[in-house]
């Protein structure tokens, strides 16, 4: 009975947890303050010393915040990691008083991103949601069509998936400046590399996907005289689902990536690839630093929406 008892009442957290995130918290913004304050390097030691206790105050704060089953309980651990690292960065920084002109702080970084917000903002939209996006569209449309033939047509399955395999190896930097050179320097150059990167691991994907199909299943729809478009949409589509999302989303990964590389080698003045490219030459890397930083938010971010989607439509249907 006291056993049953102690199992079904739920387990108290420790009392540690609220008071280390507290001390973690107050330990960030003191060194938060310490840092606005400060106008020139200073020695080492103290930064290392407040370095290190930021960091157990820290490990204390993401240990209390992780526990718990909700979303917010799941997110904080990787928020205080990363106030953690970019803390620690800044310290490092500025404790060895590493130049601006090498490694800008995070603080610097920040400050440049908010001072060329419209410029970073438009060189974002003209590389992602031009190039990046409508290459990624067209290569996944491509990619799914030639997959259809390639699992209706037996012989191109045989003569046309090696190929694919072997294109898919080509580096970026040796494709994108073949394809600016051949195309222009305008944005079709650019979607047309996105295009091509995507277009393989969609097609390899999508591929495997329709045949892993069970052939039980399959043998039960032709017993149910089920037509050939039937089978398709109801076993070979619902099965090929998660290969297709995970060929998408390392398409979304490379789609951004190949258009700012081949930004790198020809444009008309506009890109966060030609903005990495022409801030690096005047020694500006906060600029710089600021589009990287930019980039892999909208990465993240394309990412998310493709993941929100296969749980949408992948783990909605079988639960369906």
């Amino acid at each position: 009975m006291t056993v049953t008892a102690q199992l079904s009442t739920p387990r108290r957290p420790p009392l540690l947890g609220p008071v280390a995130l507290l001390l973690s918290l107050g330990g960030l913004l003191a060194l938060c303050l310490l840092l606005a304050r400060q106008s020139a390097p200073a020695s080492g030691l103290p930064w290392m010393l407040g370095i290190f206790a930021l960091l157990v105050l820290g490990g204390f704060g993401v240990r209390s915040s992780a526990q718990g089953e909700s979303r917010l309980a799941r997110v904080l651990p990787a928020a205080f990691t990363l106030l953690l690292g970019v803390l620690a960065a800044e310290g490092l920084l500025r404790a060895y008083a590493v130049p601006p002109g090498l490694i800008p702080t995070p603080s610097l970084v920040l400050q440049a991103l908010w001072n060329a917000r419209t410029v970073l903002l438009q060189d974002t939209l003209y590389t992602f949601g031009l190039e990046g996006l409508l290459g990624f569209l067209t290569g996944t449309l491509a990619g799914l069509l030639l997959a259809l033939l390639v699992v209706r047509f037996r012989f191109l399955e045989l003569g046309l998936l090696p190929y694919a395999a072997l294109f898919s190896s080509i580096p970026i930097v040796a494709l994108a400046p073949v394809i600016v050179k051949a195309v222009g320097l305008d944005w079709p150059s650019k979607t047309a590399v996105v295009a091509v990167t995507v277009l393989f691991p969609v097609v390899v994907g999508a591929v495997r996907g329709l045949q892993s199909a069970h052939p039980m299943h399959l043998d039960l729809m032709h017993t149910y005289a089920a037509t050939p478009a039937q089978t398709f949409a109801e076993v070979r589509v619902p099965t090929a689902l998660p290969f297709v999302f995970n060929a998408l989303k390392v398409g979304s990964t490379l789609a951004l990536i190949s258009a700012i590389v081949a930004e790198f080698f020809g444009t008309n003045g506009h890109g966060l690839g030609f903005r990495i490219q022409i801030e690096v030459g005047r020694f500006n890397l906060d600029v710089v630093w600021a589009a990287i930083v930019l980039s892999s938010v909208v990465g993240i971010a394309f990412f998310g929406l493709i993941n929100w989607l296969e749980r949408r439509f992948v783990v909605a249907g079988r639960e369906a």
